[in-house]
């Protein structure tokens, strides 16, 4: 009777054995070998006698890859989910791949992500373990990367990627046959241009994959009346069917799912089409010029009038026409400008000023844009030429004084706002060409008054100066790239400011109501964009709310009053949950972060200082890679630990190859001990992964006495340790030997305690006590909490993802007259402690440094002396080892380390007797 046997262990390759047709017939499947039938054997062999070699393509033929599969590598998924609530956009980019070569490879994930978002996470799993990311401060990272750079081992992590990305990159080498899953996160707030929020996804999976998925889920209180997607890779036929998209009230949804066929770039391709922008546009129902919205007391504001007259507007265009201008720069220039004049209305003011190594002017003062003056302007264009060099002081300060001689001397409506456009393809190299010094002649000559608009043509200029300039001029900068659409990029600029609808726009509210507010005046709102206003209520539990938000329009002053129900707001927002809940409170902090950093640009001493804790507090407690911060990842590589290091790009001189600065991959060796531990007499180990080093102290106590090991008031977890001495004491009662013999874990979050001495373990729910033996092999296991014992080993306790800690257990030869069995303790993972964690070891979860210098001979000469600063203390140390028994109890592994004296006094905040407490919890 013919049979089959299905052969699902590894060591099999995937062959499975087939059904058999007839007695002596092989049966070859469609998958390469996959499938071979057994000849008519007795019964008796065919069951467990039969052996076939781990790679059985040496017998049957080599066994083929999946389809679009590279180099072994198979990208089988790719998913990209996007859930935006009220703007606030949430990313998660997931690949995974699989390596199905005989030999390790190198698997790499890139993504390109909008230059606006803040990467919040990165995680990496390799055959089912995840590797996740910290952030840290960025000079926390930096000692690594100084570390690498010596050893020549760097690689560009984050960089800048076209006009509107960064791009991400990371690689990992993935054994033969193990799986490996990449996942990004990555949150923007989506900006208005043009009537439209945009969602900008870069598409580029550089192989076909057999489950590519974009997904976006959008929730807008206000309701959605347009939803779009395109994409600039595929035609409108195929893109309609890969493509779903639907809106209904506050929800919208678009799916683009290809499947393989559709990913080809031929009928008979195996490479992917792929490759390009995928764009989702949409806004909001408008029934109301202001929306409010309030979630766990952080609130947002967004405001946006339609249907008011646009403001008269007089600008002065100030163009660079330097030498470097020459050819296609100045020819597209000079075709943006000509459309721009095209729709200049009727009732705004112009002129021109032209620089290079002098200044000129088409007219010595402000025109009106009557159709005479346009076409007469029109001929100027046509007629500008490139020459010498670059006076951008002189020309500013000429375009700046023209605008206030109109306002003063009335030439231009009273009703009317002030613009001025400078675009330039270099630096100043002509008369005042110190940059720091145009800065503070510009703003001296604005004053406050309007805004400029610096937009950099090419790479080769100082972008940084122009943002710095336009940021404190109440504008902005813009980077016009050299390509055939450059006129284009121009013409789409003036567009976003060419129709003001309010001037001297002010949001206000109740007095003492609002804590923490972000930006709240405005010098102008153009029609197409939106201002958003976030912050804090001081009371959560007021009744009503009442936003107010000023403005001068074409005709008259304005102002539009916005009254909130707290309740109808809670029963309006009750939908939220469709996407995250802590949207608003993410919302404030990452616009709060991106106003701190354009002011901390041209801040100086003390208010830079206070502008830098500020958004480097909200950028750790948030999790946001910001420029002051980095993404940190272990992961494992060729058994050693790889660290790869994210940082946020600036927009620098631009070069499609440079690596902006602490953009890296470093490689060095992590101590794959726990960084903090207590153990034998008792000696605390405290190590530095920065340093590849580590620094021990003692505290001598006497038995009985309770020490304050960690205590972190955020998450409420305790830890304590009771000290027991020799059986036996010494009548010196320095040379006495200590130890703990009792500990004490808490949660005051869960009311859980649990105490542990070298006879047994007593757990507390409550009142409600659980007691186990060291004999026990036993896990329990609660929400929020996991307790592994490992009979006569240790224990491990498990706070939720980020706090694990493990008990060590002492036992002593029974009839050894002086020492008691005793108790070490270690911190294996302390991500989930906050920053306000303390004790004795719990404040060094926290990143420090340490210096240590002048090495000489100690009195023992096996352990030499050294001068180490430390928290602004300098101490004389002793090189010296210490024992770390978590994974051997019996021997232990040697741990070198700097022995500070006199109970770790100048280590330690404060003394050790600071950390007494009278009892265990």
């Amino acid at each position: 009777m013919p049979f089959a046997l299905n052969v699902d262990d590894p060591i099999w390759e995937n062959i499975r054995l087939a059904h058999i047709r007839s007695p002596g017939q092989a049966s070859m499947l469609s998958n390469g070998v996959d499938s071979v039938a057994l000849p008519h054997l007795d019964p008796a062999l065919r069951l467990g006698s039969l052996w076939f070699p781990r790679n059985p393509s040496r017998l049957l033929g080599k066994r083929s890859l999946p389809e679009g599969a590279v180099d072994g590598i198979e990208v089988y998924s790719t998913k990209v989910n996007c859930k935006v609530t009220s703007r606030f956009a949430h990313n998660v980019v997931t690949t995974r791949a699989v390596n199905h070569a005989n030999t390790a490879k190198e698997v790499s994930f890139d993504v390109e992500l909008p230059k606006t978002a803040f990467i919040t996470n990165f995680t990496l799993t390799i055959d089912g373990v995840t590797y996740p990311g910290n952030i840290k401060e960025k000079e926390v990272a930096k000692k690594q990367y100084e570390k690498a750079v010596s050893q020549g081992k760097t690689a560009g992590l984050v960089k800048a990627s076209g006009r509107k990305l960064e791009k991400f990159t990371v690689s990992v080498n993935v054994a033969a046959g193990s799986k490996v899953t990449f996942e990004l996160t990555y949150e923007e707030l989506l900006k208005r241009h043009k009537g439209k929020y945009e969602m900008y996804l870069k598409v580029q999976p550089k192989q076909l994959v057999k489950h590519f998925e974009i997904t976006a889920d959008i929730f807008e209180p206000q309701g959605i009346s347009t939803l779009d997607a395109e994409a600039s890779f595929i035609t409108n036929d195929l893109l309609g069917s890969a493509l779903t998209k639907s809106f209904s009230g506050k929800k919208g949804h678009v799916s683009f799912k290809p499947s393989l066929d559709q990913q080809r770039s031929c009928p008979t391709c195996t490479d992917s089409l792929l490759k390009g922008d995928f764009i989702i546009t949409y806004d909001v129902n408008r029934e109301s010029p202001a929306n409010v919205q309030i979630v766990n007391g952080y609130f947002v504001h967004f405001f946006a009038p339609q249907g008011l007259p646009v403001v008269p507007k007089s600008v002065v265009f100030v163009i660079d026409v330097s030498g470097s201008m020459h050819g296609r720069k100045m020819e597209q220039t000079k075709d943006a400008l000509l459309k721009i004049l095209e729709d200049v209305k009727e009732d705004d003011y112009l002129n021109f000023i032209l620089f290079s190594g002098d200044v000129t002017t088409w007219k010595d003062s402000l025109v009106q844009a009557t159709p005479e003056n346009i076409q007469e302007a029109r001929k100027f264009v046509m007629d500008i030429h490139d020459r010498g060099m670059t006076n951008i002081n002189d020309a500013l300060l000429r375009g700046i004084s023209m605008l206030n001689r109109a306002r003063e001397e009335h030439r231009v409506p009273e009703r009317s706002t002030s613009i001025i456009i400078m675009l330039t393809d270099g630096d100043a190299n002509v008369g005042e060409s110190r940059p720091e010094k145009i800065q503070e002649n510009v703003r001296n000559a604005i004053g406050g008054k309007f805004p400029l608009y610096n937009l950099g043509f090419g790479n080769n200029l100082n972008y940084n100066f122009l943002e710095n300039m336009a940021l404190e001029n109440h504008g902005i900068a813009r980077r016009i790239y050299e390509d055939s659409d450059a006129n284009l990029q121009l013409q789409g600029f003036y567009e976003e400011v060419a129709n003001p609808l309010l001037t001297g726009v002010e949001v206000e509210y109740p007095q003492n109501a609002i804590l923490d507010l972000t930006q709240n005046s405005y010098q102008h709102f153009y029609d197409g964009s939106e201002i958003v206003v976030a912050g804090r209520l001081a009371d959560e539990d007021m009744n009503s709310f009442k936003a107010d938000v000023r403005g001068h329009g074409a005709i008259n002053d304005l102002t539009f009053t916005e009254e909130v129900d707290m309740k109808e707001m809670e029963k309006a927002l009750q939908e939220r949950e469709y996407i995250f809940g802590d949207y608003i409170e993410r919302l404030w902090a990452y616009l709060t972060i991106e106003q701190l950093l354009d002011k901390r640009k041209n801040a100086q001493g003390e208010e830079k200082e206070n502008l830098t804790a500020q958004a480097l507090e909200l950028s750790l407690k948030y999790h946001f890679v910001t420029p002051l911060t980095s993404m940190v990842v272990t992961k494992p590589e060729d058994n050693e630990n790889q660290t790869a290091i994210a940082n946020k790009p600036g927009e620098g001189p631009l070069d499609t190859e440079v690596i902006p600065s602490m953009a890296y991959l470093t490689s060095y060796q992590v101590p794959k001990t726990p960084y903090y531990y207590v153990d034998g007499d008792p000696h605390f180990i405290i190590q530095v992964p920065e340093k590849d080093d580590a620094i021990c102290f003692n505290i001598d106590e006497a038995p009985g006495t309770v020490l304050r090991l960690i205590q972190d008031p955020v998450t409420g977890l305790t830890v304590n340790g009771q000290i027991v001495g020799e059986k036996t004491g010494s009548s010196d009662s320095q040379a006495r030997r200590t130890y703990f013999g009792k500990l004490g874990i808490a949660s005051a979050r869960m009311d859980l305690r649990i105490e542990v001495t070298p006879e047994k373990i007593t757990l507390w729910n409550g009142d409600a006590p659980s007691t186990f033996s060291w004999l026990d092999m036993v896990m329990i296991t609660q929400d929020g909490l996991s307790v592994m014992i490992n009979r006569k080993k240790n224990m491990v306790v498990s706070f939720g993802d980020g706090v694990t800690f493990v008990v060590v257990l002492h036992q002593v030869w029974k009839k050894e007259p002086a020492h008691h069995d005793f108790l070490g303790f270690y911190v294996v993972d302390s991500r989930g402690m906050s920053a306000q964690t303390h004790g004795l070891l719990g404040q060094f979860f926290h990143p420090f440094d340490f210096q240590v210098s002048d090495v000489h001979p100690g009195s023992d000469p096996t352990k030499p002396d050294a001068t180490m600063v430390v928290k602004n203390h300098q101490l004389t140390v002793t090189r010296g080892s210490q024992k770390d028994y978590r994974k051997d109890i019996n021997v232990g592994r040697n741990v070198a380390c700097w022995f500070v004296h006199n109970n770790g006094q100048g280590l330690i905040d404060g003394i050790h007797r600071d950390y007494i407490v009278p009892n265990l919890f």
